[in-house]
């Protein structure tokens, strides 16, 4: 018997060892800041800082300590805002301001979201400690609660800064999770390489994608000064950028099929251990040279080992998002419609929650608050599809409510409650691992703290509120909107045919044009649109002239090309894979996706292939033309006149 996508999706839990580094630092996190705040008599400032401090918990994912500055920074940053913007809009405002006020908050967190995870987390944010700052009855002024908001935050990224990692302990105390994420690269690499010719052939290649994924993001983070400033770093770096050439030809040795001898992996293992350890390659085994791909192969361990003895590297293949980029992810389809759903869930909330608040339905304990922030983590279509955490988010409510009403009876105050709210900091970076989990410790914390504030015991309240936002987001969530449904998924899919078209381009206008003038046969008319994107691309990546550019210049943008594009590739296949655990009236918005991102990945494939023949042979062969043609035949028929994805094909030079 199978399982409804949405039911499946909401019994399905994350697994892996539990993160003691991570379970460390959220016990050191809420409770000793509310402990401070009690000890100072500033309990109120206490709860504030504490709750920062949880949400910056939830943002407390593995990755380096560079990552995290950003990951946990930024949105406890933008959470001060949103106490400084809520606090006076409560103070100075009525219901019916108040609420429209709370609404454009929403609208503006909601487009701002679709940036990527780090935006969606400030959104979040930022609705949370608006809805906190209006609602909460704190006797301290505005600035003075941001002030211990953005407190809160940066005492928990201050911890992941300071304390030591498991990794840490091992080698340099500055690489906590860089080392061990370009070790993986090669590790997916080797991975690849035995599942040559195998069923399992796709799958590595989609986790050689996130493993570079991952270890691009480790590299990339914030920094005092703009490049590697060690030579440690620089060493790390230069071993990145010599694993893009060995997964540019695994992944055309996998398109091919070609038999690799088993020796193929053991190269690439060697130097996973190299990283790992930080220590000399020592010989590497040479693979078979009978092919364009194996000889690629080789060519790239050789280079792999000249750059780890080197050492030096700074180019990490990525480049910063421009303000088009942003404008396009806010502006475009995914945005707006994020923005406005976000909008209504939380003005609807906020105004129901005004109503009852102002008809004394919560008596003389005023939690109007809770209402529109709970709504605030139900909309989010970044943690699962909208059914699966409606039943999580009651689930969980319920479950920590009734664990919460045990405690209270049993434990002295506040000593015992600001024990159990560190307790429940210390479990948040196990609990994240399913939303139910994550739900239930939030609501001990949350009621904890209250308690703690001076509230009576609110656990029914509690209950009573979390479904009522399920309610208001679940019918909010299913109803009709301007323009088409499923924005998130469309945007995803169109920057995935952009960068595809992108990468396509360049691989075979840097190589193929040279050809055909050589051929004598000048590049048609129909192919300079595309040609012109790809310059265009090129000299907005490295700001130079395409054609002054050397053979080095050209590969590192034609590798920095194909990793948008297999990033951009997985980002919409993830986006594909929760709109489709919706329930059936809004899984419908999404059907054929699938089908069109997978045609997306062959044709990235296809080029990835096309490039290492052309740097072998200078020509492509009949057959990777024909694959060529027919992908973007079949991509064309699987979206006819839907405009989703749109994939233009320069013509090429023949073999022979």
């Amino acid at each position: 018997m199978h399982l409804p996508p949405w039911l499946a999706h909401a019994l399905r839990a994350q697994r892996g060892p539990i993160p003691w580094s991570a379970v460390v630092r959220g016990a050191l996190s809420a409770g000793p800041l509310l402990l401070a705040g009690v000890l100072a008599d500033r309990t109120s400032l206490g709860v504030v800082a504490a709750i920062a401090a949880m949400l910056a918990g939830i943002n407390d994912r593995p990755g380096s300590r560079r990552v995290s500055v950003k990951r946990i920074g930024v949105p406890a940053l933008a959470g001060a805002v949103g106490m400084i913007v809520g606090t006076y809009a409560g103070e100075y405002t009525g219901a019916v301001t108040l609420t429209v006020l709370l609404t454009l908050v929403g609208l503006v967190a909601g487009g701002v979201s679709a940036v990527g995870p780090v935006a969606s987390g400030a959104g979040t944010q930022v609705l949370v400690a608006s809805a906190i700052g209006a609602g909460m009855p704190l006797p301290e002024e505005g600035w003075l609660r941001a002030v211990a908001y953005l407190g809160g935050g940066c005492w928990l990224l201050a911890l992941r800064l300071a304390l030591p990692t498991p990794g840490s302990l091992a080698g340099d105390f500055r690489f906590d999770g860089e080392r061990e994420a370009v070790a993986a690269v090669y590790e997916a690499v080797a991975g690849l390489l035995d599942a040559v010719g195998t069923k399992h052939a796709t799958d590595r290649r989609v986790a050689l994608t996130a493993a570079l994924d991952h270890a691009q993001d480790a590299l990339t983070g914030p920094r005092l000064r703009r490049y590697a400033s060690s030579a440690a770093e620089r060493r790390l770096h230069a071993q990145y950028a010599a694993a893009l050439p060995l997964a540019e030809a695994a992944t055309a040795l996998a398109w091919a099929e070609e038999a690799v001898p088993g020796r193929a992996s053991a190269g690439p293992r060697r130097l996973a251990a190299a990283v790992r350890e930080n220590t000399h390659t020592g010989p590497l085994p040479a693979p078979n040279r009978s092919g364009p791909a194996l000889r690629a192969l080789d060519d790239a361990l050789l280079r792999a080992a000249e750059a780890f003895d080197r050492g030096r590297g700074e180019d990490l293949h990525t480049r910063r998002l421009t303000g088009r980029d942003l404008l396009r992810s806010v502006f475009g389809a995914g945005g707006r419609e994020y923005g406005l759903r976000v909008a209504l869930c939380f003005g609807a909330s906020a105004a129901v929650a005004q109503a009852l608040h102002h008809s004394h339905w919560y008596g003389e304990h005023a939690h109007w608050y809770w209402l529109p922030a709970t709504a605030v983590f139900l909309v989010k279509p970044d943690l699962g599809p909208l059914a699966s955490r409606v039943l999580c988010r009651a689930a969980g409510t319920v479950l920590g409510a009734l664990v919460f009403a045990g405690f209270a009876l049993v434990l002295p105050r506040p000593e015992g409650l600001i024990a159990l709210v560190a307790v429940s900091g210390a479990l948040i970076p196990v609990a994240t691992r399913h939303f139910a989990a994550q739900t239930a410790v939030v609501t001990v914390l949350v009621l904890a703290l209250v308690m703690v504030g001076g509230e009576p015991q609110a656990s029914a309240s509690r209950i009573t509120e979390t479904l009522l936002a399920c309610a208001i987001v679940l019918l909010v969530g299913h109803l009709p909107m301007p323009g088409q449904r499923g924005g998130g998924v469309r945007s995803r899919l169109a920057a995935a045919g952009r960068a595809a078209e992108a990468y396509l381009a360049h691989v075979l206008r840097e190589t193929g044009r040279p050809a055909l003038r050589e051929a004598g046969r000048p590049v048609p008319r129909g192919a300079e649109p595309a040609v012109r994107d790809a310059r265009a691309e090129d000299t907005r990546i490295e700001g130079t002239r395409a054609e002054d550019t050397p053979t080095e210049d050209t590969r590192a943008r034609r590798w920095t090309l194909r990793r948008e594009a297999y990033r951009a590739l997985a980002e919409a296949r993830t986006a594909i894979a929760l709109a489709a655990a919706e329930l059936p009236a809004l899984a419908r918005h999404s059907e054929g996706t699938g089908e069109i991102v997978a045609v997306l990945e062959r044709i990235v494939d296809t080029t990835t292939a096309c490039a290492v023949h052309l740097d072998d042979s200078g020509r492509l062969t009949p057959e990777q033309v024909h694959r060529l043609t027919e992908l973007l035949d079949e991509l064309g028929r699987l979206d006819e006149g839907r405009g989703r994805v749109e994939v233009r094909l320069p013509e090429v030079p023949l073999a022979g």
